[in-house]
């Protein structure tokens, strides 16, 4: 029996009543997650019955939504893409660089998410790869893993792009690997420059050639002459651009990567009460030495900052660039190996099965009885059923 507490109760609670106070302005997206993440292991999605060979037990297993939104479908897909990346880790000291917008251009993303978002990506990676290859810093071709996270703590929305970067690079030439100093990456202030002044081009080409939209408050920023104001004014704030301490070894980056790469804006293990139309739940204040703390929002509040930050259907918010981007990793990274001396990890074989592929990421098995631990054999298919829950996604 299930104790703990998830966004799905939330949802499947006080979602019907979210939808008609919000109707008019609750999108195709947002719909969609609510309704994904309210069936994910239920029986509105099927799935199959299965009996412990051993002590008789027989239970209904029930499919995943795979909704990236949802907390509980993070988990295999998070395994899969860091096995598949621990193939491209080199034997390097890693950094951590943050690159943040001030609240203003955080306004303006949030009602043009695909093309800011990828406008967040596109500045910090060419501002790390530009002023990596500046002989007066590093003069190397950078490889950059970047995660785009659109949250903070308590769910606002706070749009910052996580980028994993090894510490070095081949020479501009090729012929030989460039480290950077022990501890020490690229200057935060010169970043910082650099990336402000990428973004705000970008999105005036952007703004320029119809690519922006506003609404609401901001319906004023279509005038030309309001929204070069508003990126002068941009351009006289300092833009936080941040590294944290450099990882210990690849292994640490693993681990790192781990916990960021396929987060959602909320765990369902933060969630401490659903009462009485009320969410509570924990988060940690980072300007108090990261206090643990609990907050209480009605759920009609929890519900609209959860989809605060519903991505655009098809938007990558993972991508790689420099010598990890997917179209020259393996040539790159086998020259980096050379230029180390190194030599790549074996491959894995082949999984027989996404049960024995699952065991393998997770180490967490499908097939054992959790009565006896015998093995369970599946008797057949459940098909989906109505939910109880109105669905209008």
């Amino acid at each position: 029996m299930r104790t703990t507490l998830e966004v799905a109760d939330v949802f499947r609670r006080h979602g019907a009543a979210y939808r008609q106070a919000h109707d008019g302005r609750l999108g195709r997206g947002e719909r969609k997650v609510m309704g994904a993440i309210e069936a994910c292991r239920t029986a509105a999605l099927g799935g199959h019955v299965e009996r412990c060979a051993d002590c008789g037990l027989t239970r209904q297993a029930y499919n995943s939504c795979r909704n990236r939104h949802c907390p509980k479908c993070q988990g295999l897909a998070r395994a899969q893409w860091l096995a598949d990346r621990q193939a491209d880790l080199l034997p390097v000291q890693y950094f951590h660089v943050v690159f943040t917008v001030p609240a203003p251009i955080a306004e303006i993303a949030f009602q043009n998410k695909a093309v800011v978002y990828d406008i967040l990506f596109k500045a910090a990676a060419a501002t790390l790869r530009t002023i990596a290859a500046d002989p007066k810093h590093l003069g190397a071709e950078v490889g950059v893993v970047a995660l785009l996270h659109t949250w903070g703590q308590t769910l606002g929305h706070h749009p910052h792009v996580h980028c994993v970067v090894p510490g070095g690079g081949p020479s501009m030439d090729g012929t030989r690997w460039v480290s950077c100093r022990p501890g020490f990456f690229l200057p935060v202030r010169v970043l910082s420059a650099l990336y402000r002044r990428l973004f705000l081009e970008h999105l005036l080409a952007a703004f320029n050639s119809g690519g922006l939209c506003f609404f609401g408050d901001l319906t004023g920023l279509a005038e030309p002459t309001a929204f070069a104001r508003r990126i002068a004014q941009m351009r006289m704030i300092d833009w936080v651009v941040y590294a944290k301490p450099p990882f210990g070894g690849p292994e640490q980056v693993l681990a790192y990567l781990g916990r960021y790469t396929h987060r959602v804006a909320i765990a369902n293990s933060r969630i401490t009460s659903l009462d009485n139309a009320q969410v509570a739940f924990r988060w940690k204040d980072y300007r108090h030495h990261d206090k643990t703390k609990v907050m209480t929002l009605a759920a009609d509040e929890f519900i609209r900052r959860f989809l605060l930050h519903t991505l655009p259907d098809g938007f990558h918010r993972i991508r790689h660039y420099g010598f990890l981007a997917n179209g020259c990793r393996p040539a790159k990274l086998a020259l980096c190996r050379r230029l180390l001396d190194t030599r790549p990890p074996p491959p894995l074989p082949p999984a027989a099965d996404y049960r024995e592929q699952y065991l393998r990421l997770t180490g967490h098995c499908l097939d054992i009885c959790p009565c006896c631990g015998g093995p369970m054999i599946i008797l057949g298919a459940l098909g989906p059923r109505r939910p109880a829950w109105p669905d209008t996604s």
